[in-house]
């Protein structure tokens, strides 16, 4: 039983492949340059776009379940492509955005199509896996906590379930090995809502060195948004979810627990996990 795992080379992806290993099951890891992959030795690593997906039928070779990273503009052939290869599961990165009223943000935009089109493929098992916000977007604050020991943020209040990347990792290992999870989507999030405050507070205790928060107004954080290059339209989604949950916090789910047998990650052993990128 092979697996193949797209965007091998992620902070998902890479995970995935190491839980796989442990578990004694082959991996075909595709990356867009094998040379600077860096994964394991004993994962098999191809060269391999999914924005050109028949580049991969000889990947798929041999191939009994994919875990599939979310490119919209070749996930229909691919699927498809991976259908004739005789793949029996496609395990599906997809994001919780897809659940929002409307799924009209851009990252359900992105998301969605590839759902669709892995169910429409006529693969006989296809699981969606929706993370919520992960704890790595924090990262971007890192610059300015390392160079000037505080992190500038509109709505100090805004409580997220911040998932850890390795939670993420380990459901869609079980979701590829597993029995039962056929046809289900499973909503991902970190163990509970912490508030943007408590999330620097818990950076600064990690890496044990004081970080301050300084609240910036919703038009303040805006132009900064922009003036790092951030498209418009993301800036106002990244704003408008933020707003959202400083009037009502994330609500935590239990997928983690109930598919590993293990609680999910808190934000601050996440924290820890990163705290030389913070230093």
């Amino acid at each position: 039983m092979t697996v193949l795992v797209t965007g091998a080379t992620g902070s998902v992806g890479r995970e995935v492949v190491r839980g796989l290993l442990e578990s004694g099951v082959p991996v075909r890891a595709v990356t867009r340059d094998p040379r600077r992959a860096e994964l394991p030795a004993r994962a098999e690593v191809v060269a391999g776009d999914l924005e050109r997906p028949a580049e991969l039928r000889a990947a798929l070779d041999g191939v009994s379940a994919v875990h599939l990273f979310p490119v919209p503009g070749g996930a229909r052939e691919f699927a498809e492509l991976a259908v004739r290869a005789g793949v029996r599961r496609i395990v599906v990165l997809s994001s919780a955005s897809v659940l929002e009223s409307g799924a009209g943000s851009l990252s359900a935009q992105q998301h969605a199509p590839v759902e669709r089109a892995v169910e429409e493929s006529g693969v006989a098992e296809w699981t969606h896996l929706r993370p919520g916000a992960f704890a790595l977007n924090v990262l971007d604050w890192a610059a300015d906590a390392r160079t000037e020991g505080v992190v500038r943020l509109p709505f100090a209040a805004a409580a997220q379930a911040l998932v850890h990347e390795a939670d993420v990792a380990a459901v869609a290992v079980e979701a590829l090995l597993g029995e039962g999870h056929a046809g289900r989507a499973y909503e991902i999030t970190g163990p509970a809502a912490v508030s943007q405050r408590e999330q620097v507070a818990a950076i600064a205790e990690a890496i044990g060195e004081p970080v301050r928060f300084e609240e910036l107004t919703p038009e303040q954080a805006r132009q900064a948004l922009l003036g790092r290059g951030c498209p418009p339209e993301v800036a106002e989604m990244l704003l408008d979810y933020l707003a959202a949950a400083a009037v009502a916090p994330d609500v935590p789910t239990s997928t983690v627990r109930r598919l590993t047998g293990r609680p999910a990650r808190r934000f601050d052993e996440w924290a820890r996990d990163h705290a030389a990128d913070f230093r």
